[in-house]
């Protein structure tokens, strides 16, 4: 096992008194070079962490910005191979942890092992897995620690203490906050589901707890981290890049950056 590269991101984004800032965009839009090019100008651009999607055919858990961006991806003739020559021309040109977030299936079918291999020799830090849950994970808890990839699960406000107890135990790098925020009208609430989430699992064990989930701006951002370690940005980065190319990418997230570092953790 090998110390985790993205908790000691984390770690590091709070010794410098600031939240650590995620950025998700998918692999392959608007096509693989400029993916490549715009992970490589997020992580300049002050990403403390990479969250890179590689497209599916059924992105059920995405919002309409993504699922538009990564049908564009698979249009343009993206296989999940061009995952691994991704992160591998990504890896060698930044120095931020790379996490590949992915729905089971595509994983399953290329190779829990196969999948775990490849990712560490392109150079990737771990996985995040949305639609499966550390009970139903066996192969790839193993296949993480053999390999000492992170695996990043998923907990939500519905979720049981005992719940929250076992993702904690089985997450590594961090634990995916999952959150609504920013819809209008219920933004207070939501809130504070979020900050109550982040208490019941730091209740639970949780050393690093990063929010996703309609995040979108500067502001929230800095709403966020006073009270987790990270935030979670991805839809406001990928619309980022639709509208403003790379430029617009890096000008966006630049902003986010430094709505992470307005406030210490």
């Amino acid at each position: 096992m090998t110390a985790s590269r993205v908790a000691a991101a984390i770690d590091a984004a709070r010794s410098a008194g600031r939240g650590a800032f995620v950025g998700y965009l998918p692999l392959g839009f608007p096509d693989l070079p400029t993916s490549i090019e715009a992970a490589v100008a997020l992580a300049e651009a002050g990403a403390d962490v990479l969250e890179l999607g590689p497209p599916y055919s059924d992105p059920v858990m995405d919002g309409v910005v993504i699922q538009e961006a990564t049908q564009t991806a698979l249009a343009a003739g993206f296989r999940l191979a061009d995952t691994f020559t991704a992160v591998r021309a990504i890896a060698e040109r930044v120095d931020v942890p790379i996490l590949v977030m992915t729905y089971w299936n595509p994983v399953l079918q290329y190779g829990v092992d196969r999948f775990a291999d490849d990712l560490v020799a392109a150079g990737g830090a771990g996985l995040i897995t949305p639609d499966i849950t550390p009970d139903a994970a066996p192969d790839w808890i193993a296949a993480s620690e053999r390999t000492g990839l992170d695996r990043v699960f998923l907990a939500a406000p519905t979720s049981t203490d005992e719940r929250l107890r076992m993702i904690v135990e089985n997450s590594t790098g961090f634990v995916y906050t999952v959150s609504t925020m920013g819809i209008t009208g219920e933004r207070t609430e939501l809130d504070a589901a979020a900050r109550a989430l982040v208490t019941r699992l730091r209740d639970a064990g949780a050393r690093h707890a990063c929010v996703g989930i309609g995040i979108s701006s500067p502001e929230q951002v800095a709403g966020v981290v006073e009270y987790a370690d990270g935030a979670i940005v991805g839809t406001a980065l990928v619309r980022a890049l639709r509208d403003g190319g790379v430029d617009g990418l890096a000008e966006t997230a630049r902003g986010l950056a430094a709505g992470a570092a307005a406030r210490a953790v």
